[in-house]
């Protein structure tokens, strides 16, 4: 679906929305989850393995707009930047900012950067002037009335101020809701959550969001 707020898509990083929930939270295997296939994954188990790490890929998916590739592929393209590397033993890192920028840059024609410190001021002049912010968060952005367990972590793509201009509007791929996976916050509450760092991609025209 395209937000009617900001007007880009919002996708979650995983294939189901309505599973989102009993996935992060609910202990819900997301190789149960029926909808796998759509992501690209090659199978169930590969689908459950990486979906989790996959915050990244789902911003620049949302980001890319209509057309863009399937959430595996993306997967796929960073993972041939190192922007994504496994260790001997499985585990999975990432996203690593500087390989995912050439990969963007490379694979999709787009002038990407990295803000390896980026104040809430900052995050809200590069909003003004037109881009989108893969912001670092922690996941528990979601609760926003309970106190923030940290910094960083996780990746949402902010789009735009909201429409009094005190806040930011903002995707999250492991939005538990509708209201969760587009959604608004005043900078006050999205700071206590943010880490202060993240990747800046060209946009569409700058401004608040609408009918917000």
């Amino acid at each position: 679906m395209t937000c009617t707020r900001c007007r880009v898509p919002v996708h979650t990083q995983f294939a189901s929305p309505e599973l989102v929930g009993a996935i992060v939270e609910g202990g819900l295997d997301p190789a149960e989850d029926p909808g796998w296939a759509r992501s690209g994954a090659a199978s169930p188990a590969e689908y459950a393995r990486w979906a989790g790490h996959l915050c990244g890929m789902t911003c620049l998916r949302m980001a890319l707009g209509a057309g863009a590739p399937p959430l595996f592929a993306l997967r796929d393209g960073a993972l041939a930047y190192d922007a994504y590397t496994e260790d001997a033993d499985g585990v999975i890192r990432g996203l690593v900012y500087a390989p995912f920028v050439r990969y963007v840059s490379e694979a999709h024609g787009i002038d990407a950067a990295v803000h390896r410190h980026l104040s809430p001021a900052g995050l809200l002049g590069l909003l003004d002037a037109g881009q989108r912010v893969m912001a670092s968060v922690h996941y528990g952005i979601r609760h926003p009335n309970r106190p923030a367990p940290g910094r960083g972590g996780h990746l949402v793509l902010v789009t735009s101020r909201t429409a009094d201009g005190e806040g930011v509007h903002f995707h999250n791929p492991s939005g538990t809701s509708a209201d969760t996976r587009a959604a608004e916050l005043p900078l006050t509450v999205f700071e206590r959550f943010f880490a202060g760092r993240g990747v800046s991609l060209p946009g569409g025209a700058p401004g608040r969001a609408a009918g917000a």
